[in-house]
């Protein structure tokens, strides 16, 4: 399944979207070392981000004991704490489009 959808946002929307993946460092890693998907599942990551295009795939991951015992753990703890930190990052933000307004 993938999701992938066009909007309008507030301008510090985006600012934040880009501070956010700038922190993480991810743009410097590459994913040869990494799990390859397999019939559990897979997990992908594309950003387009100050002129860099990038696409991560790798296998689902359940837990950081996935992350520690790869070939890799450094690069693939930074991709697992940064979909952490977009899944976050997201939720909220539907969290505040759904809520309601005080009398």
């Amino acid at each position: 399944v993938s999701t992938q959808s066009t909007g309008h946002s507030f301008p510090p929307l985006p600012q934040e979207l880009s501070r956010i993946i700038e922190e993480a460092e991810i743009m410097y890693e590459d994913d040869k070392m990494w799990p390859a998907p397999d019939r559990i599942g897979r997990q992908e990551l594309e950003i387009v981000h100050n002129n860099q295009h990038i696409c991560f795939n790798t296998s689902k991951i359940g837990s950081l004991v996935d992350v520690n015992g790869s070939k890799d753990p450094d690069g693939l703890r930074a991709f697992y704490y940064l979909v952490q930190d977009l899944k976050c990052f997201v939720f909220s933000l539907i969290g505040l489009h759904f809520k309601i307004k005080p009398i």
